[in-house]
């Protein structure tokens, strides 16, 4: 405690100086890396409410009201043709799974150049 009191006494008396830098020029490199890995993993289901009937064909007769187990024939019989069915019910109609991995390297290189 006494030594504050000897400094603070001496502390009044001291004038203030600028102070002025001592150097003329100086530089300053960074280098900084950093590598960030990123897993990511997509689910998608979809799902269909309702019924789906499609049918299509060339050298095929399609009766006006197509469904399911209805009467198809060809047009030229004994012809090429050619017949698609499809029926889709209600359920998942689709499911998507992804799996990814992303890594990201990132390099910064820095250079400050100051002068008096």
């Amino acid at each position: 405690m006494w030594l504050s009191l000897v400094f603070g006494a001496f502390h009044s008396g001291i004038a203030k100086a600028a102070v002025t830098p001592n150097f003329t020029t100086g530089t300053v490199t960074s280098h900084t890396e950093s590598t960030t890995t990123m897993t990511e993993s997509i689910r998608q289901i979809d799902f269909q409410t309702g019924s789906s009937y499609t049918v299509t064909g060339t050298n095929i007769n399609i009766p006006s009201t197509p469904a399911p187990g209805a009467a198809y024939s060809q047009t030229t019989p004994g012809g090429t043709f050619q017949f698609s069915e499809s029926f889709f019910g209600p359920g998942i109609s689709r499911e998507t799974s992804i799996d990814r991995t992303t890594t990201v390297k990132t390099i910064t290189d820095s250079l400050s150049v100051f002068t008096q």
